[in-house]
C-alpha cells in the first residue's frame, strides 16, 4: 500500500519571537552595506518590540497600518517612518519566502504605503555662507590644519560621505576630460560613481599632500588603463547620456574661496 504523504504545514498567520529573529537574520543577510545592516537591524528591532508588546491575532496589513499610526504619533520624520515601514515589508517578504508567513498576508503588508514627504529638507543643511565660513576657519599653516582643511573641502565640495573620505586613496584622484575627479568611487550598496573635484578642492588636497610628502603609487595614465572604467561606460550606455566632467555641476556651488 502506498505510504501516506505527510501534509505540509500551512504558513503561519502570526509570528513568534523566534520566527521574527530568524526572519531578521534573513533580511540582514541580503544587505551588502554595513551601514544598511545597522539601520535595518535597528528598524526591525523597534518593530519587534512594538509587535510583541501586546497580543495580536496576525501579522497582517491591519497590524502594520496600526504600526504606521504609532510611528506618526511619535512625530517621527516622514523619512524615518518610511524606512521603518520598508524594514517591515522586507520582514514580511522574507517570512513568506521561507514559508513562515502566508503569501497573502505578506502581499497585503507590502501594499502598506508610506507617509507622504512634504518636500522640506530634514536635518541641518549648511548654507553656502556657512560652508564658506567653515572652510575659512579651518585654514592654517600647520600640517594638521592643512589636512583638516582638505578633508572639509572634499566633504563639502564633492559631497562625499565620511566613510568614503576615510577610504579615499591618492590614486583615486585622476584626470578625466581635462577635469580632476575621484574615479570609480565605491559607495553604499556597492554603487560605483565618478565625482568631479572642483579646482579649489584639488588645490586644498595638493597643499596637504605636498606638505606631508604623500605621493601616489604610479603614473595616472597607467592607473586609468589598469582600472578600465568599465562601470562608468556601462552606466553611460544605459542612461543614454554622458557625465559632463569638463564643466562639472559642483564647480560653482557658491562656496568657492
Amino acid at each position: 500500500m502506498p505510504k501516506h504523504r505527510r501534509k505540509r504545514k500551512p504558513p503561519k498567520r502570526s509570528l513568534a519571537l523566534p520566527d521574527l529573529e530568524q526572519t531578521k537574520s534573513a533580511v540582514l543577510n541580503t544587505l551588502t552595506s554595513k551601514s544598511g545592516q545597522r539601520t535595518y537591524d535597528h528598524a526591525i528591532n523597534e518593530f519587534v518590540d512594538w509587535y510583541c508588546s501586546e497580543p495580536r491575532l496576525a501579522f497582517n496589513r491591519t497590524v502594520v497600518l496600526r504600526y504606521r499610526i504609532h510611528l506618526e504619533q511619535r512625530h517621527l520624520a516622514p523619512t524615518t517612518i518610511n524606512l521603518r515601514l520598508a524594514a517591515v515589508r522586507r520582514v514580511a517578504y522574507e517570512a513568506a519566502d521561507s514559508g513562515l508567513l502566508s503569501p497573502e498576508l505578506a502581499a497585503g503588508i507590502r501594499r502598506v504605503k508610506g507617509v507622504p514627504r512634504i518636500g522640506v529638507r530634514l536635518g541641518n543643511w549648511l548654507t553656502a555662507e556657512q560652508g564658506r565660513s567653515l572652510l575659512l576657519k579651518s585654514q592654517g599653516d600647520s600640517l594638521r590644519c592643512k589636512r583638516n582643511h582638505a578633508i572639509l573641502a572634499i566633504l563639502i565640495g564633492c559631497g562625499l560621505r565620511r566613510g568614503e573620505v576615510l577610504a579615499l586613496t591618492v590614486s583615486s584622484i585622476q584626470l578625466r576630460e581635462e577635469h580632476w575627479v575621484i574615479a570609480d568611487l565605491h559607495g553604499e550598496a556597492g554603487h560605483i560613481r565618478t565625482v568631479p573635484i572642483p579646482l579649489w578642492v584639488k588645490e586644498a588636497i595638493d597643499r596637504w599632500t605636498e606638505a606631508s610628502g604623500i605621493k601616489d603609487g604610479g603614473e595616472l595614465d597607467q592607473i586609468q588603463f589598469l582600472l578600465g572604467h568599465v562601470s562608468i561606460q556601462t552606466t553611460e550606455q544605459y542612461l543614454g547620456c554622458k557625465q559632463k566632467l569638463r564643466v562639472a555641476v559642483n564647480d560653482r556651488i557658491g562656496i568657492e574661496p
